[in-house]
């Protein structure tokens, strides 16, 4: 049976109850009208983002696990052995750091040079969100993601306000997606190999990213942490579809008009606050990959 000295707190059977029991309720907000879209065949352009492109599935977000500081105490706490990662300790079940497989420790390690680059480096505010643009850019109807949407300018329109404007996009994440004509105009070339070296807490994308970053530690990363994640992405995501070329005002979204100096000037004050928010998950996440990567693994 393994020692619980590293372990910081051992939670009674009814407490971690409790805090599964609360991370459901607040996960099934988010999830529960996602799936019921689905099973009437619905899509949104706004929200399937956070399900589709972040292929967490939401059984997978509603599920809690209490990371790697906690200690689940009573018998109900045996079902977690099912699970991988879980061991049983001297005061209960835990998930067991040490067991973390070889490829996903590697995996650790890169994140943890990437979030600690990122605590360093400048954030930039100044690409006005206009990677959505270039993901338009000179696109028929028939090739453009949300086609189902309009958008707020077409044609010739829309292609003058793109090659008018200075495009700095640092997320590879997004530059990949940019139109073959829209990726020229970008001051930079981002590559996966880039990566390290370009990510920047100013980004939406980035910071939406957290939550990418969270779940691909789970079952190590607290429930709670996830979600928090989640929750900061999805209030990102609304602004950077808001911030989009598309019309959809129809579901209440108002846009943000990032064509003008008044738009821009919302934009960068809505990036500077989700980059204040992002700032204490990322030292979490940071700080969890830390703690995995302290514990030496077994065989």
């Amino acid at each position: 049976m393994v020692s619980l000295s590293s372990f910081v707190e051992v939670l009674a059977e009814a407490d971690w109850h409790a805090r599964r029991s609360a991370h459901e309720a607040r996960v099934r907000v988010w999830t529960d009208p996602h799936q019921a879209r689905t099973a009437r065949g619905e899509k949104h352009p706004v929200y399937d983002f956070l399900f589709t492109y972040y292929a967490f599935r939401p059984a997978w977000l509603r599920r809690w696990h209490p990371g790697p500081e906690l200690i689940l105490g009573g018998e109900s706490a045996r079902e977690f052995l099912r699970g991988p990662g879980y061991r049983e300790f001297a005061g209960g079940i835990g998930i067991d750091p040490a067991a973390l497989p070889p490829q996903r420790r590697a995996f650790v390690l890169w994140l943890r040079d990437l979030l600690a680059a990122m605590q360093t480096r400048p954030a930039f505010f100044g690409c006005h969100g206009l990677h959505e643009w270039a993901m338009v850019h000179r696109q028929t109807p028939e090739e453009r993601r949300h086609n189902a949407w309009p958008l707020r300018y077409e044609g010739a329109e829309l292609a003058r306000i793109v090659e008018g404007s200075a495009i700095c996009c640092t997320h590879f994440d997004a530059f990949r997606f940019f139109t073959a004509p829209a990726q020229p105009l970008n001051r930079v070339q981002p590559t996966r190999a880039t990566v390290p070296q370009l990510e920047q807490r100013g980004c939406l994308h980035a910071t939406m990213d957290l939550y990418k970053w969270a779940f691909k530690l789970a079952p190590y990363t607290p429930a709670e942490l996830i979600a928090d994640c989640f929750e900061l992405a999805r209030d990102v995501r609304e602004v950077d579809m808001r911030a989009s070329p598309y019309d959809l005002a129809a579901l209440g979204f108002t846009p943000v008009e990032i064509e003008t100096a008044a738009g821009r000037s919302e934009y960068e004050a809505a990036q500077r606050e989700f980059t204040r928010r992002g700032e204490p998950l990322r030292a979490r996440l940071l700080a969890l990959t830390e703690r995995l990567l302290a514990t030496p693994a077994t065989g």
